[in-house]
């Protein structure tokens, strides 16, 4: 039986991961997520870790030696070729562990949860697109509430992604989180059905 392997995506701060949750708790659904898996690629002691550091500098890393995250999103949120140069650094690792994680699991479905879906170019891995999405300015809000980011350092972890738009427009099931939690189950058990 060919497994269903639904790829969650969207925005930054649009309600993937309770979306994630959900399907985890009351569909008992594996979650597989890009971003903890990128947290491994860079994690003490790793060759990643080590480019990352070559090519900025000591002062990328924390006392402790891990990854000064905050230095780093300064650097690849306000300079795009340094995005793609991170990027393709982590991301074949990312995919990796995404392949093997399908191929050893038992379970018919799979919920890849991966933010730049359709910005590195991952829609091959899954068998169909969920898009979460929510009003513009409450993507805003919810970013800067839940990081503490300034109105501007919002922005440009906003526009460093594919706007909304075109994800909406390759996705095979739009969930809209711009209303209640309620409502955004109520769709994804819908969706599930399908």
């Amino acid at each position: 039986m060919t497994k269903r392997l639904i790829g969650l995506t969207g925005g930054i701060a649009t309600g993937k991961s309770t979306v994630a949750d959900y399907l985890a708790t009351a569909y008992n659904l594996p979650i597989l997520d890009a971003d903890i898996y990128a947290r491994d690629a860079v994690s003490v002691g790793s060759s990643i870790l080590a480019q990352i550091a070559q090519r900025y500098g000591q002062e990328i890393l924390l006392a402790d030696a891990n990854l000064n995250r905050a230095k780093l999103g300064e650097i690849i949120f306000n300079q795009p070729e340094e995005r793609h140069w991170i990027e393709n650094v982590i991301h074949p690792y990312v995919r990796n562990c995404f392949s093997q994680a399908i191929n050893t699991s038992s379970a018919n479905t799979l919920v890849l949860v991966i933010p730049l879906l359709f910005e590195v170019g991952l829609e091959n891995l899954v068998s169909e697109i969920w898009v979460v999405s929510c009003a513009a300015e409450q993507q805003q809000q919810r970013l800067i509430q839940r990081n503490n980011l300034t109105h501007e350092q919002a922005a440009a972890r906003i526009k460093s992604q594919l706007p909304i738009s075109e994800k909406i427009a390759r996705a095979d099931v739009v969930l809209d989180n711009s209303s209640s939690l309620e409502s955004l189950l109520q769709q994804v058990d819908m969706a599930m059905k399908k």
